[in-house]
């Protein structure tokens, strides 16, 4: 697949994978508004973020190779799904004075917020091996890891028609449904 279909909204008309050659992370952030009535708490992280999330994209070095934004569970959590070239990279934007995120940090921990249970923050990181991960979309614009810069999109067939296949755990034979492509 080309570069062009990575940045577009139209589905690419087949079964497709996302294949790196690399490690990359994949690190999940986000808020839980806890008292929507404290906007004083909250509003802040929340217009902070986004912020956060086009400096990066503006800068080709950053390492973040791709973030989405989700909602939910509800209307009380906001996050991103964010997937970057290294935790050192990660690492290294989260601890840089002159990015928005430490002063963003520092402020949370400074001003009160940690100790008024309003807004809540986590975060998850996980570091992932090229051989240990699976992904297949369907009928999908690039979503997720397919979209992410460094990232071949390649057809979901032969070995890769299957999950099992796709984590080379097998050899992509062993489908429950039965396709016309397996048939």
């Amino acid at each position: 697949m080309s570069d062009s279909h990575r940045r577009t909204d139209e589905p690419i008309a087949q079964r497709v994978a996302a294949k790196r050659n690399e490690e990359f992370v994949v690190f999940h952030i986000g808020l839980r508004i806890n008292a929507f009535w404290k906007l004083h708490r909250w509003v802040p992280i929340f217009l902070i973020a986004p912020r956060m999330v086009r400096e990066l994209v503006s800068d080709s070095e950053s390492g973040l190779l791709e973030s989405r934004t989700v909602v939910g569970p509800g209307i009380r959590n906001v996050g991103f799904v964010q997937y970057w070239d290294s935790f050192e990279a990660l690492r290294e934007y989260a601890r840089d004075s002159d990015r928005l995120h430490f002063p963003a940090w520092q402020d949370y921990y400074e001003d009160g917020t940690k100790e008024d249970a309003a807004v809540g923050i986590w975060h998850e990181t996980y570091v992932v091996d090229p051989d240990e991960y699976e992904t297949v979309y369907n009928n999908m614009p690039p979503h997720g890891l397919a979209a992410s810069d460094d990232t071949e999109i390649v057809p979901a067939s032969d070995q890769r028609k299957t999950a099992a296949g796709r984590m080379g755990q097998t050899d992509g034979t062993d489908s429950p449904l039965q396709t016309a492509e397996s048939k």
